[in-house]
């Protein structure tokens, strides 16, 4: 994770709600999702106060609906412009987030406390393209927890998309026609990493306008991320997956006892 990344997001931000087909609906029903999925999992008083480190919280999606739901929530990202962009969306919607730009590998520094639940959904941590990156980033976040807290991550399921290895996604089409949204996907030789291009195409009365922004990703397996928690210290890794959980992506949850 570099300059590219962080060049990805703030190229973004203006923009990323664009990639949902009602971005503000998605912060309501996300913040529903995971304020049950949280509360259930972890051993705190019903009237107690979480505190969570959402470590990529990009323009808000998750950290916007938490805070709703009484959540006392840090939120950063590695893109000061989508922190930018949240921290509009929090004044706008009246909800109090301590934001930040922090970086995963570093968030010792960048970072002051200790939280019930570090958390980072949507695909951000394969942005991490080596074992030592990785290794660093899940120590990072063992190092954030407090004793007993939790640390919750959603990836795609690149287990079985290294086997598949597609070349884009189906394209979804938003507006009444006016905005289309996929990506491409260049896959390295060894299935390893890949390249995304993220395109989104609005209607504008008399052309299209085009965007398009470009980052890579480590496929990490299920293994490899389940040996990353463990020998950072983390206990009790689970994956659940889409299917039993309802969200769109696979969820791995690990405890610091």
């Amino acid at each position: 994770m570099g300059p590219s990344t962080q060049h990805f997001y703030d190229g973004m931000s203006e923009s990323y709600h664009l990639i949902y087909e009602d971005w503000k609906h998605t912060v309501s029903s996300q913040g529903q999702f995971w304020d049950r999925w949280i509360r259930s999992r972890l051993n705190r008083p019903g009237s107690s106060k979480i505190r969570l480190l959402d470590a990529s919280c990009g323009i808000g999606t998750q950290s916007l609906g938490l805070a709703r739901h009484g959540f006392d929530v840090t939120a950063t990202d590695l893109s000061p412009d989508s922190v930018a962009r949240a921290k509009r969306e929090a004044e706008t919607m009246g909800v109090s987030i301590q934001f930040g730009t922090a970086d995963f590998r570093t968030l010792d520094q960048d970072v002051a406390g200790t939280f019930d639940v570090v958390f980072s959904a949507d695909n951000a941590v394969p942005h991490l393209l080596t074992d030592e990156d990785l290794l660093n980033a899940c120590r990072q976040f063992y190092n954030k927890c407090v004793p007993g807290g939790m640390v919750i991550i959603t990836i795609r399921d690149y287990d079985s998309l290294i086997r598949e290895r597609p070349r884009a996604t189906q394209p979804r089409i938003l507006d009444q026609g006016k905005r289309i949204v996929f990506q491409v996907w260049d896959w390295s030789k060894d299935g390893s990493t890949y390249t995304t291009r993220q395109f989104i195409l609005q209607d504008q009365l008399e052309s299209w306008k085009t965007e398009s922004y470009a980052a890579v990703y480590r496929a990490v397996q299920r293994s490899e991320l389940n040996s990353f928690l463990q020998q950072a210290g983390f206990q009790r890794v689970e994956w659940v997956m889409p299917e039993e959980s309802g969200f769109y992506q696979p969820i791995v949850t690990a405890a610091k006892s």
